[in-house]
This record gives C-alpha cells, sequence and structure tokens, in this order.
C-alpha cells in the first residue's frame, strides 16, 4: 500500500498580499483624471498652426500638471483612518 502524505497547514493557507487594499476608488478616480489631463494635452498640441499659442504653450502646462502632479498623487494618495486609538 502507498502512504498518503497530508498535506501541511503551511500548504493550504494562501498567501495575502500586503498591497491588496493599496488601490482604493479615490486612487482610480485620480489616476483616470490625470488620463483625461494628458489626452486633452496631446489634442491641445495637435492643433493646426503648429505656431499656434494654444499648442506653444497651453498643451505643455496641462501635460507637465498631468505628468507631475496628478498621476504622482494618484500613486502617493492614501485614506486615513477616522479610527483613533482611545484609552478606556
Amino acid at each position: 500500500m502507498s502512504l498518503q502524505r497530508r498535506k501541511s497547514t503551511k500548504d493550504t493557507k494562501q498567501k495575502i498580499s500586503p498591497f491588496k487594499d493599496y488601490w482604493q476608488k479615490n486612487n482610480y478616480i485620480i489616476l483616470i483624471t490625470g488620463l483625461i489631463f494628458i489626452i486633452i494635452g496631446y489634442i491641445l498640441m495637435a492643433q493646426d498652426p503648429w505656431y499656434n499659442p494654444l499648442s506653444l504653450s497651453v498643451s505643455p502646462i496641462v501635460l507637465l500638471i498631468a505628468y507631475l502632479i496628478i498621476i504622482p498623487l494618484s500613486i502617493i494618495f492614501t485614506k486615513k483612518n477616522s479610527k483613533k486609538n482611545t484609552i478606556s
């Protein structure tokens, strides 16, 4: 007869990622807002003629705001817990 090996409890437990709750709804909203700003910036840059002030000055400002502020903000932003430790 063959011996059956029992699975240890270590094998049956699933590993839980510490990052599973990192991206929340607010992070996705900020990220989508950043992507919308990027799309608007490139649309403004594509306006004719090429020497248009809209495509030369406004579009790079919109793209800088999107790339340097909004997208990193969506990565860094975390919601603070309103629960406070109270001593009873």
